[in-house]
């Protein structure tokens, strides 16, 4: 049996190639039969430049129907996806060439230059260019091969992919993803959230990320359903083609943005049968205010770059605000304390996880690899939460933002609760700072309205609330008031630049 995602794919949507796949922004489709023809130019592409199965494919490009195409090339040709994000900048992209070695480098046009330098200095004996707009060398080289390929044989735990971490606690880490991995997690997600291929999904995610690659487009493609194809998220694109979908994805940015729009209501998301949240945790007046004014729950999930989605609030079942649901069929999750001893319900400890769908390790790093897994097999998320007694997972935030306040833990998420709470909050961020005394200082950067509301909030008085709720070594020592708050592509707020920032 061939074990190659994309023959899975293919097994799907084979009796229906003239059935839409992409729907673009200027109403322009692309069949599962073009899908199928142009990914295999591009798969015979990569043979003719000499790449061998298992070689990798770096790639950081824009989102386009081509840089979707040259993903599933990678996979029929038997070599492995490696995206990278489009922010990334000549030292950062120098790093990711130098330790995945790829066969062939794909870039933005205003990077080739140096792109060529980089793949010079690494070994990378090709490089190409492809443009936001489907163009460049790798589709005009693509037009002159076959539009036939036989798509190679994977075994299951072949990898199909490289995706590299935010290495915002150092070296970036390159998870090693199989065929299997992804394969399992997309039956699993489809099962569960009850995709068909009557559904159409409103894409509008980056895809260089496991959100918008694996999630959103695997799930459409293991269905053979469409994707209303955006290049990005656009509140008022969204609001235009929200009625000719019937699932939508997205960062919680998108919701909060959605709601900011009057005219959003019941009647934009009347066609809608799921609302996902997922990539940054969603707040609870954003998931309470969504609720009010189209009478849907957003659906929150939780997973990571090692593994896909790992828990899902039910589709059926109630979506409980603040969680991210239980675990997903097929996965073990378990919390436990720092001696890796169960936990109570409700109480806060590591979250630890097990499945198909778990990455195979970091590449070429065999020590941290080790490190991250337990001897009986789970992977060390590094996130801490807690499980209620019907088994909902509810996180209180990475293990790296725990704060050690006077000899205490303090968990960041519990105080941001009770500050988004207050009038005139729009957000907040808690963090650790040094601190002479304490160790470290609990602090607070809050973004406040832009309204009298708002305006009337102030340090002492954020810090005399919270001390109303909370005991007193959680209450913050400092609150700071910002415009926003810095987040990566995936609307996460990037805590370790608020510590630089604030040390002092």
């Amino acid at each position: 049996m061939n074990h190659n995602l994309y023959a899975h794919f293919s097994a799907q949507f084979a009796h229906d190639l003239a059935k839409p796949c992409l729907i673009l922004a200027d109403g322009r489709a692309w069949t599962y039969g073009d899908i199928d023809h142009a990914s295999a130019k591009m798969a015979n592409l990569l043979l003719a430049l000499g790449l061998l199965p298992g070689d990798r494919v770096a790639v950081q490009v824009e989102k386009s129907p081509e840089a979707l195409v040259l993903y599933l090339a990678s996979l029929r040709a038997g070599m492995v996806f490696l995206p990278l994000n489009p922010a990334y900048q000549v030292r950062e992209v120098e790093y990711f060439l130098n330790d995945a070695q790829p066969g062939l480098f794909v870039c933005r046009p205003q990077f080739h230059e140096d792109a060529m330098f980089l793949a010079a200095q690494s070994g990378v004996p090709h490089t190409l260019v492809l443009n936001e707009h489907g163009r460049g060398s790798l589709v005009d080289l693509a037009a002159l091969q076959s539009d036939h390929f036989n798509t190679i044989e994977r075994a299951a735990d072949d990898l199909a992919a490289i995706l590299y971490t935010s290495g915002t606690t150092g070296r970036s880490k390159g998870a090693m993803l199989s065929h299997h991995n992804l394969l399992s997690n997309a039956r699993t997600l489809c099962a569960h959230w009850q995709f068909t291929p009557q559904d159409v999904l409103l894409h509008m995610l980056p895809i260089f990320h496991i959100h918008g690659l694996f999630v959103a487009c695997n799930c459409t493609l293991l269905t053979g359903s469409a994707m209303l194809f955006e290049p990005r998220f656009e509140v008022q694109r969204a609001l235009a083609a929200l009625p000719q979908a019937t699932v939508f994805m997205g960062v919680p940015t998108y919701y909060t943005r959605l709601l900011s729009e009057g005219v959003f209501a019941a009647e934009s998301a009347r066609t809608i049968r799921l609302f996902v949240s997922g990539s940054a945790p969603l707040l609870a007046e954003t998931f309470t205010a969504f609720e009010q004014r189209t009478g849907q729950r957003i659906l929150e999930r939780y997973g990571m770059t090692e593994g896909g989605m790992f828990t899902s609030n039910p589709y059926a079942g109630e979506r409980r605000c603040g969680s991210v649901g239980p675990a997903l069929p097929g996965v073990s999750l378990r919390v436990v304390d720092d001696d890796g001893k169960a936990c109570a319900n409700g109480t806060p400890g590591h979250i630890q996880v097990q499945g198909p769908n778990i990455f195979r390790g970091y590449w070429r790093m065999p020590e941290k690899t080790a490190e991250e897994f337990t001897t009986d097999g789970f992977f060390r998320t590094g996130d801490i939460g807690h499980v209620d007694a019907a088994g909902y997972l509810f996180i209180s935030g990475r293990a790296r933002d725990l704060i050690i306040s006077g000899g205490l833990n303090v968990y960041p998420k519990e105080i941001e609760d009770v500050i988004d709470r207050m009038p005139g909050v729009i957000e907040s961020a808690v963090i650790g700072v040094p601190h002479a005394d304490f160790g470290e200082a609990v602090t607070a950067v809050v973004v406040r309205e832009h309204s009298l509301e708002g305006g009337a909030l102030s340090e002492v008085g954020i810090i005399a609330a919270v001390r109303e709720q909370l005991a007193a070594f959680k209450v913050p020592k400092r609150v700071i008031l910002v415009t926003e708050l810095p987040r990566n592509a995936m609307g996460k707020v990037q805590k370790n630049v608020l510590r630089d920032a604030y040390m002092a």
